[in-house]
């Protein structure tokens, strides 16, 4: 089956709290790329600051998108809170639900774009330390076509 359904995820913390620190971004990169291969998806792009993420991916028709937004988001701050939030002095949390929207396949060119300027955007956010996303892949292919 033939198919290239790409979205564009945004949510914030509680409060549009300034928590996300490079380390803290460093972790929700690697947990949302995990996450989302166990929803038949893969994240493209991740652009972020201090109160916010967002998240550029494609996925499965089949995949439920609300379970893995739950898992990305729920998941997330329950790790961070258990394994990183002793040492780095305070809990991520973030702030109820999150916005979705599809995205064209002529779109994604200038979604990273606009992922990757969100420090440009929000300069006061800027999350110091962190040299951005790298890209990622195009389609559900993995780096070995998996």
């Amino acid at each position: 089956m033939w198919h290239r359904l790409y979205y564009h995820l945004v949510w914030t913390t509680e409060a549009r709290a300034l928590l996300i620190d490079c380390k803290c971004v460093e972790f929700l990169c690697r947990y949302a790329r995990d996450a989302a291969g166990h929803y038949r998806a893969n994240v493209l792009e991740i652009g972020a600051v201090r109160s916010h993420v967002h998240l550029l991916f494609v996925a499965h028709p089949m995949t439920e998108l609300s379970r893995l937004v739950g898992h990305i988001k729920g998941g997330a701050s329950t790790v961070w809170n258990k394994d990183y939030a002793p040492t780095a002095g305070w809990k991520l949390k973030w702030a109820s639900g999150y916005g979705l929207s599809t995205v064209a396949p002529r779109q994604i060119d200038s979604v990273r774009r606009y992922l990757r300027a969100q420090p440009f955007h929000h300069p006061s956010e800027r999350i110091e330390g962190w040299k951005g996303d790298l890209a990622r892949f195009e389609t559900m292919r993995g780096p070995q076509g998996e």
